[in-house]
């Protein structure tokens, strides 16, 4: 009879021990859930402190490509007749860029819009070689051509395009970085004067 009272007693000590230590896990478990608590609570104040201090920065950067685009071109800004009045240009952005070869910013993209509108009269020879394109600096008088022929879409043969359709086309201009405007000069058509350089 007293080896069964010992053995339940064994018994009872050791689900009394167990019992203690899982309670004593749970109040450690508990301890550090409630410090991680308290840290996040001391961090969020610093972390919502820096999206703000962030921001301010770019609120004062925001105005400078709202100025860059004031110098873009407007829609219907600069068209020009071409072959007479069996064509017209119209320039769509003149765009400088950085020369993939040699990271100069020395390049102006400018991209055009051929229209044909003489439905009749049109003949082979009517090509609009914008690969010949040429700018001229207005304060200087100094021309510059195309980076290189595979830098243009070649040439637009009017011939080809339907009345009242456009084709549109684009040529790599050599410009130096710091010429803000140029005169443009599309072959076979009349001039356009004081064209703006986007950035």
């Amino acid at each position: 009879m007293s080896t069964f009272l010992s053995g339940v007693a064994v018994l009872l000590s050791t689900l009394a021990l167990g019992c203690s230590g899982y309670v004593a896990y749970e109040v450690f478990t508990l301890r550090q859930t409630l410090n991680a608590t308290s840290t996040a609570s001391n961090t969020i104040p610093t972390q919502v402190a820096s999206p703000t201090a962030t921001i301010s920065p770019q609120a004062t950067v925001s105005p400078s490509p709202a100025s860059a685009t004031t110098s873009a071109i407007s829609p219907g800004q600069f068209v020009q007749p071409a072959f007479g009045k069996k064509a017209e240009v119209e320039l769509l952005s003149a765009k400088r860029i950085k020369d993939p070869e040699t990271g100069n910013r020395d390049v102006v993209n400018l991209q055009m819009r051929i229209r044909r509108l003489a439905t009749d009269g049109v003949v082979g020879s009517d090509i609009i070689s914008v690969a010949s394109t040429t700018a001229r600096n207005p304060d200087t008088s100094v021309t510059y051509k195309g980076v290189a022929l595979n830098r243009s879409t070649g040439s637009v043969s009017l011939f080809q395009v339907r009345p009242q359709a456009s084709a549109d086309a684009y040529i790599w201009l050599r410009v130096p970085d710091g010429i803000n405007n140029l005169d443009i000069f599309v072959p076979d058509t009349a001039a356009f004067k004081n064209v703006p350089i986007s950035f």
